[in-house]
């Protein structure tokens, strides 16, 4: 999908029910105007919030608590915890041998062998010669560490831990084929491995990742290769951020924030709204809400959303609601912007962690 860039010839008055009030606006570019935007897309998606399955609630509702702090979102955020418990439950209990690892992995290795997109099939070559990264990282170390940042960890957390220590994520976030098929998940992996305790590959993986992708070298991309760049990029800072509970220091990141104010232009053209937005993002988590960067990226994300929906569809005009949560809750945080704060976590917030699941403990201080 190209968005086409440029001033818009009309004046736009939508108008959206919340309660009893209706809201109105009458410019798309002023700062109340972005915020009623992501009313409009926080309505659509807060009215059927339930129809999602846990985890899309959990991404939704989580991010939207770090934002406002509304108590609202406490059963989602619970409900969250209690399935990332359940899923490190089934993994501690029923998938702890080799064998059994192995057969997990293979079982996840083959979804993408199924996957035309070309996404899918370079995850499929880049992960089938080391399965075990599908249970290691993409859902071991995932679960593990969103129960670290409820302040909890698991009841077996001594002997997953153990499972993490024996797998080489040091060859897996610096390879090449593995970093242009999962930038984004191997960022987050490296930051998360830190965040829970274990050894810091940060500078390892930047730079392999910057090897991967050297400067200069766009014109060697298609739009795929482009956007997965991209996504490596953010996520490195929305993981260093803690996923929006804490603001980044420019300096920590300025090879990426120099690269994004001299190719926003074409970020803009040649990517989809997931990735503008998160571009948008990585600059609000280090105070640079007046950099022209955010302007550029708020202007074409109200330009996608269609308003009749209320959500930005899909880049083939898809409105299907679940798929696009991920977008939507982007666009949202984009033009509603709040303060970065820690939290929901078992110390901050105790009320909604005062029950736990089995299998959830504290952790340790």
């Amino acid at each position: 999908m190209r968005i086409k860039l440029g001033v818009l010839s009309i004046v736009a008055s939508v108008c959206m029910v919340t309660g009893a009030a209706a809201v109105h606006f009458d410019s798309l570019t002023s700062p109340k105007s972005f915020d009623t935007y992501a009313q409009i897309i926080k309505q659509t998606y807060e009215t059927q919030l339930f129809t999602l399955s846990v985890y899309k609630q959990g991404h939704y509702g989580l991010r939207m608590y770090r934002q406002t702090q509304d108590p609202k979102y406490s059963v989602v955020v619970w409900n969250d915890m209690a399935n990332v418990v359940n899923r490190l439950n089934t993994l501690s209990k029923y998938v702890k041998t080799r064998q059994e690892i192995q057969d997990y992995s293979n079982d996840r290795l083959n979804d993408y062998k199924k996957g035309k997109d070309e996404r899918s099939q370079r995850r499929y070559a880049a992960s089938k010669s080391d399965p075990e990264y599908f249970y290691m990282g993409l859902d071991l170390l995932r679960y593990m560490a969103r129960l670290n940042e409820y302040g909890l960890q698991h009841k077996d957390d001594k002997a997953l831990r153990a499972r993490l220590k024996r797998y080489d994520f040091q060859s897996t976030l610096t390879d090449p084929t593995m970093i242009k098929a999962w930038a984004a998940q191997l960022a987050n992996q490296a930051y998360w491995l830190k965040q829970i305790g274990e050894q810091d590959y940060t500078q390892s993986f930047i730079q392999a990742f910057q090897d991967t992708y050297p400067e200069g070298e766009d014109y060697r991309l298609n739009e795929q290769q482009f956007a997965n760049k991209l996504y490596g990029m953010t996520h490195i800072i929305l993981a260093d951020s803690e996923y929006y509970q804490r603001t980044v220091n420019e300096s920590d990141h300025k090879w990426i924030y120099d690269y994004f104010r001299k190719n926003i232009d074409d970020i803009i053209t040649h990517t989809k709204e997931d990735v503008i937005a998160e571009v948008g993002l990585t600059f609000l988590l280090a105070g640079l809400e007046d950099d022209p960067v955010v302007h550029k990226t708020r202007q074409a994300i109200i330009k996608a959303i269609n308003k009749e929906k209320g959500m930005i569809p899909s880049a083939s005009g898809d409105f299907d609601f679940a798929y696009g949560e991920h977008r939507n809750v982007l666009a949202i945080m984009l033009l509603s912007w709040q303060t970065p704060k820690a939290g929901p976590n078992l110390h901050l917030t105790p009320k909604i962690f005062a029950k736990l699941p089995y299998g959830a403990v504290k952790k340790p201080i």
